[in-house]
């Protein structure tokens, strides 16, 4: 009977996961080029129990197999395997800020120095100037270029073109860095709009042809956030919550009967 708690629990776990979760993505539904985190939730496998210390006679069947002392198959619950950004395309939506650019393709990451100085991505394109002229995020991490260096300008009147070049007073400044993941999957959030990658860094989108991409400016990414969709998961999230807390209330009363009155001796 105790397994039946493991199982009921395991579910009651696996949809708090999943409804934090489910909450991250509304709370930065009005984020920048946030990506929805999308949730997998998988069964353990099942056990096939069968009786110990058999002392029956073992009978032959039609197919003259000996016959196994099997009981069933127990489910060992669920679990929450994986989360998975949406990296598909946002919409776009005008500010009129020069300082806001919004890369329209998929695949593709703005280039992002953190506080360390190791390279980040970033889809976020709500920049700013700090006060020393470098282009930065929002939370002052520095922009990098082509070349991996800080672009620094002398006031926020630049343009920048569809391939990221920016000019300023008509004088070429510099090119923003674009990188290309071949599979977005592998980048891992890190917080702030920030993704990170183990090992080599990405390369970057200039020198690879199956990237496609433009940069809009004045415009930024919105989040890939559905309203609608995420209520409607979360209030599956909490039904199912809500069952697997019921079951769990009927064993402990199950328990408790057994332990206060089955074995009481009269």
């Amino acid at each position: 009977m105790f397994k039946g708690f493991y199982t009921a629990a395991s579910g009651m776990i696996a949809q708090q996961r999943r409804t934090e979760i489910l909450t991250n993505n509304m709370s930065n539904a009005n984020t920048p080029g946030y990506k929805a985190d999308q949730t997998s939730v998988r069964a353990f496998p099942e056990m096939l129990l069968q009786r110990i210390d058999e002392t029956s006679i073992p009978v032959e069947n039609k197919l003259n197999l000996p016959f196994e002392p099997q009981i069933g198959s127990l489910n060992t619950g669920v679990y929450l395997q994986e989360t998975v950004p949406n990296f598909r395309q946002g919409d776009l939506r005008e500010t009129g800020l020069t300082t806001d650019l919004a890369l329209q393709g998929e695949s593709v990451f703005f280039a992002v120095q953190n506080a360390a100085g190791e390279p980040r991505y970033t889809r976020n394109g709500n920049f700013t100037l700090d006060l020393e002229g470098y282009l930065t995020t929002a939370s002052g991490f520095y922009i990098q270029d082509t070349d991996g260096e800080r672009i620094q300008l002398t006031s926020d009147q630049f343009e920048v073109d569809g391939s990221g070049r920016i000019t300023e007073n008509g004088q070429a400044i510099a090119q923003i860095g674009v990188a290309y993941a071949q599979n977005p999957n592998d980048l891992i959030k890190e917080g702030d709009g920030l993704y990170r990658i183990d090992g080599a860094a990405l390369p970057s989108a200039f020198d690879a042809d199956e990237a496609v991409f433009s940069i809009q400016q004045s415009f930024l990414e919105g989040s890939t956030t559905d309203m609608a969709r995420t209520m409607t998961d979360m209030l599956s999230a909490y039904r199912s919550f809500e069952a697997n807390q019921k079951v769990l209330t009927a064993y402990d009363r199950s328990m408790e009967k057994a332990a206060n009155e089955i074995g009481r001796v009269t």
